[in-house]
């Protein structure tokens, strides 16, 4: 069974977190907050995005790259998990 199963609950927990953040964000648009407010609102929403990213990311490497049971897989795992760190840093 995969790390994402394993903790799909507390997984979606986050997702629907991050979603009531984003609602915020639109509430405080939509009711002309100050843009302070809104930059605070945008910049939980990020650091609260990095911290789900980097779970995923040490999980993806503990299981199936340390814990690979092939070499095979083992580099497709890191194959995917460079790619999504690619990925990551172009947007930062």
């Amino acid at each position: 069974m995969s790390h994402t199963h394993r903790s799909k609950d507390k997984l979606i927990a986050r997702i629907r977190r991050l979603k009531g953040q984003m609602e915020a964000v639109e509430r405080a648009l939509d009711s002309e907050q100050p843009c302070g407010d809104v930059l605070q609102l945008l910049a939980s929403i990020r650091g609260a995005l990095s911290g789900l990213t980097v779970e995923l990311m040490q999980e993806h490497l503990s299981e199936h790259v340390v814990q690979a049971e092939t070499d095979a897989e083992r580099r497709q795992a890191a194959s995917e998990l460079a790619e999504a760190l690619r990925t990551y840093m172009r947007g930062e």
